[in-house]
């Protein structure tokens, strides 16, 4: 039998808390114990085979996929004084961890590089987050270490996406980094969005620290998309107000078109509005190699299925 997707959990109430720890990680989580919970706030989560401490971001309803894996784990009290104080002080050893780790990765020239550690608050377990370019064999690390700090290892290979998230840093836009602040997850980026948008298609401006394409190619590429849809293609013919002409330039969020006709000297720009063209002439006519041009079809006028105002109802 084909695997059927498991449907979202359904929402219960205000319990939902996203937490979050070091390295901007989030966690999503049940207020099962109806705690009293305000943003700000530190609280003590269940963990893997003990608990963690993070910082509550929010508290409220959140959305039905957040459930699936709010539902496994929830709040278990707030934090105490006495519970900051420990927080600060395996902050502390987590730099003498480093040190230790990065000494060991040297001696086994292992191909990897140490990207950040966390320890889990009570003390149980100790996550090292690496990068490398291939699969990396740290099982001798991995002994290593267990038998130097007496607790559970866990060595985590992580993308560059993922590294810059955990680093944090400011973008270009003088604000610190989407991932590290509001998103959830990452979604794929295309250069496709880029092309929608009419970005320059140029590498160091598209990309992000991380050297991928900057998650924000991503927040109003559907509002040009929509654009798109509605404007004729940059190469086909329109009807103005003034006779024929060809599409040379489009502006998306003004809805304007340019248009190059006979006779005339530069462009002419139009709104969409006083535009009309036919479906099957919105895509341009091939090169001179594309075939004869005289061939009877909409471009010789025999197609009825004219567009008015661009579509627009």
């Amino acid at each position: 039998m084909p695997n059927e997707t498991r449907p979202p959990v359904p929402l219960q109430g205000d319990k939902l808390v996203l937490v979050q720890f070091k390295g901007h990680r989030k966690g999503y989580y049940h207020n099962r114990r109806n705690l009293k919970l305000a943003v700000g706030q530190y609280c003590l989560v269940e963990a893997d085979r003990g608990r963690d401490m993070g910082r509550i971001n929010y508290v409220g309803s959140g959305k039905a996929e957040w459930w699936n894996l709010a539902e496994k784990q929830g709040v278990v009290e707030v934090a105490c004084p006495q519970d900051l104080a420990r927080l600060h002080d395996n902050r502390g050893d987590e730099w003498e961890f480093w040190d230790i780790c990065n000494e060991k990765i040297k001696a086994r020239k292992l191909k990897m590089n140490l990207v950040t550690v966390e320890r889990q608050f009570d003390h149980k377990k100790i996550t090292f987050y690496f990068t490398a370019e291939k699969r990396v064999d740290f099982r001798e690390l991995v002994r290593d270490l267990a038998g130097i700090f007496r607790t559970r290892i866990e060595l985590r290979q992580i993308g560059v996406r993922d590294e810059a998230r955990l680093k944090g840093g400011l973008g270009v836009c003088g604000r610190e980094f989407c991932c590290s602040t509001f998103l959830h997850e990452f979604v794929p980026v295309t250069l496709k969005m880029a092309k929608v948008q009419q970005l320059p298609l140029n590498p160091s401006k598209l990309s992000g620290p991380c050297g991928r394409l900057r998650c924000c190619l991503t927040y109003e590429n559907e509002v040009y998309r929509r654009a798109r849809i509605s404007l004729p293609r940059v190469g086909s013919v329109v009807s103005t107000p003034e006779g024929s002409g060809t599409v040379r330039k489009l502006d998306l969020l003004q809805e304007t078109v340019s248009v190059a006709g006979p006779g005339q000297e530069g462009l002419v720009e139009w709104p969409v509005e006083r535009l009309q063209w036919d479906e099957d002439r919105n895509i341009p006519a091939p090169g001179p190699s594309g075939g004869d041009r005289n061939a009877k079809d909409c471009n010789g006028g025999g197609c009825g299925n004219t567009r008015h105002g661009g579509g627009r109802h």
